[in-house]
């Protein structure tokens, strides 16, 4: 049996949320998407996400919501990790750290895992994310072979590392954190799907995501900076994928850009 994965790479505040609630549902119905994960670390206002993100997401068909290191920076958002079991936060952060880094869910197809990590390489030095997928997969493992991670990293090479490292452990590895989407879309020997990066659902008028004159400032004086979310050009990116639910194995991937002067096409083909 085939399972249809649609996953919505870094949704980035306002813009972003609109662009989903406008396109999410006709592709949802164009993929006859079985299962919907989506990034939702800078979801309210380019930083967290809080309830009212979270509520119009999962109302709109989304299961799980992964996230990263920005998930911390507001207070609501920390608050929703301890109440929220649908929304993620990465599995390696230090213990007694709140939130889950995993969950299974049952759909009408059987069993989905979703995990969570972010990397170490240029980011926070925290606990080893390998070490905690394989703890992680040894629990998964035991419900289900199809198993979905969300890498937040900033390193290729510390994502290529993982993917290599998983094959054939999982089905599908997903990078995010630089809202750049990559254009190396692959299914590995073992039947892993991966993609380094998979983009940003949000104003690409920007530097990933916020207006350019603070990011430019913060480079050029080497000072803080208080970032908005931009507005303009605005996206949605993704992946879709298959997977085979009884070995676990993708067997079918496929990169999704989406720039908001199309977005009249999804609803006319719908």
């Amino acid at each position: 049996m085939l399972l249809n994965i649609l996953f919505i790479g870094d949704i980035v505040g306002k813009p972003g949320m609109e662009m989903v609630q406008t396109w999410l549902p006709g592709l949802a119905k164009k993929y006859k998407a079985d299962f919907i994960i989506a990034n939702g670390e800078n979801a309210a206002d380019g930083k967290g996400c809080t309830e009212k993100e979270g509520k119009i997401l999962f109302d709109l068909g989304v299961d799980v919501i992964t996230s990263g290191n920005h998930i911390w920076d507001k207070h609501q958002s920390q608050d929703y990790l301890k109440e929220e079991k649908r929304i993620l936060r990465p599995l390696n952060y230090p213990k007694g750290t709140y939130g889950r880094g995993y969950t299974i869910i049952e759909t009408k197809k059987g069993k989905v895992g979703v995990l969570n990590l972010q990397g170490r390489a240029f980011m926070a030095p925290i606990d080893c994310p390998f070490r905690a997928a394989d703890w992680a997969l040894s629990r998964i493992k035991q419900e289900t072979n199809v198993v979905f991670l969300d890498f937040h990293a900033e390193a290729t090479a510390e994502k290529l590392a993982m993917a290599n490292y998983l094959d054939g452990k999982i089905s599908v590895l997903v990078g995010t954190h630089t809202h750049i989407q990559t254009a190396d879309e692959r299914i590995f020997p073992k039947g892993t799907g991966y993609i380094t990066d998979s983009g940003m659902t949000g104003p690409y008028d920007s530097v990933i995501g916020m207006k350019t004159d603070a990011a430019i400032n913060r480079f050029v004086y080497q000072t803080p900076q208080k970032y908005q979310t931009a507005k303009n050009q605005v996206h949605l990116c993704g992946l879709f994928v298959k997977v085979d639910t009884e070995t676990g194995e993708t067997v079918e991937i496929e990169r999704i850009c989406l720039p908001e002067f199309e977005k009249k096409k999804i609803g006319e083909n719908n």
